[in-house]
């Protein structure tokens, strides 16, 4: 299969890239490397047997159009994206930008390139909006109210891919990513608190929690989530999936984890919650084990000691 990889190198598109050369496939990897880095695909680059080729290239660029068109992948997997919610909502249009107009771009390369698919980046913690408790693990089926630009971007880019589909017949499947997390995660932003904890963890330096630390998430491992990329490229197509374990762990249960498998005692420091933080999340990942196979098989334990040894090496 030859397979295009946008955002290829950043912390999931590069695990994903390395998935698919493992597996033979020809990879296309587009990035601006504004988030990404060449490092993350330094052993992929080295492989003398990969036939991979990196184009440093925004998707908000015009040129994108005609480079997917001209490069001809089966499946365009899009993880290209402003993913920071607080800069969506300090600067919604470049949010709209990136996310829409890019996707947009992404799109009509994909369906002049004749492309059979896209396998699109959602956001789990985000569409939903803050769903009630009851409704938690969330199921595809709830309304997406998104509170943010950010989340209103990735509801309206699976609403654009329906269009395509319907227009073109360009496949899709949009996977509403819960907490990923893993090595090579970037530890600066809302998103990487695992990352955080750990550089952290290692330096000997105190944790902080913001809030009573019981406020929740879902947390998937960068290799499970590839696995439902992957799978997607054959399955579930016209569908949102879910791509979570459906368990909530609390950041005090995080941290627990966390320091236990550092061999660390001293307990986090607490400050002030921030605003607009969702207080629980949680995906039900039903759709995506009936249509994609998928389900998540590392255990928080596992996870977090395969990041800590990453970012102690």
């Amino acid at each position: 299969m030859r397979a295009l990889v946008t955002g290829g190198a950043g912390f999931i598109g590069s695990t994903l890239v390395d998935r698919l050369l493992a597996e033979g496939h020809s990879v296309d990897v587009i990035d601006d490397l504004s988030s990404g880095s060449l490092a993350n695909l330094a052993e992929a680059r080295a492989g003398r047997d990969h036939e991979l080729t990196v184009h440093q290239v925004d998707i908000r660029d015009g040129v994108v159009v005609d480079l997917i068109a001209r490069r001809q992948p089966e499946v365009v997997f899009h993880l290209a994206a402003q993913a920071d919610v607080r800069v969506s909502v300090a600067r919604p249009a470049f949010d709209a930008e990136v996310n829409v107009l890019g996707s947009l771009n992404v799109m009509e390369g994909a369906r002049q390139a004749g492309a059979r698919k896209i396998v699109f980046a959602s956001s789990g913690g985000t569409i939903y909006g803050e769903p009630a408790a009851a409704d938690l693990p969330v199921r595809e089926s709830h309304p997406q109210q998104p509170l943010s630009p950010y989340g209103v971007a990735k509801r309206v880019v699976t609403d654009y891919l329906h269009v395509y589909r319907e227009l073109h017949a360009l496949e899709f499947t949009s996977l509403a990513m819960a907490n990923i997390y893993g090595p090579r995660q970037d530890p600066h932003g809302e998103a990487g608190v695992v990352a955080i904890f750990a550089g952290l963890l290692l330096e000997g330096r105190a944790c902080t929690i913001f809030g009573d630390g019981n406020q929740t998430r879902d947390f998937v491992y960068v290799d499970d989530a590839v696995d439902a990329f992957v799978r997607a490229a054959d399955r579930g197509s016209g569908l949102l999936c879910n791509i979570g374990t459906g368990v909530e762990t609390s950041v005090n249960e995080l941290y627990a984890a966390m320091a236990a498998a550092a061999g660390v005692t001293t307990p986090a420091t607490y400050a002030p919650a921030r605003p607009g933080e969702l207080a629980r999340s949680a995906l039900d990942p039903a759709r995506a084990a009936m249509h994609l196979g998928w389900e998540p098989w590392t255990s928080l334990e596992d996870g977090v000691t395969e990041v800590l040894r990453w970012f102690g090496s």
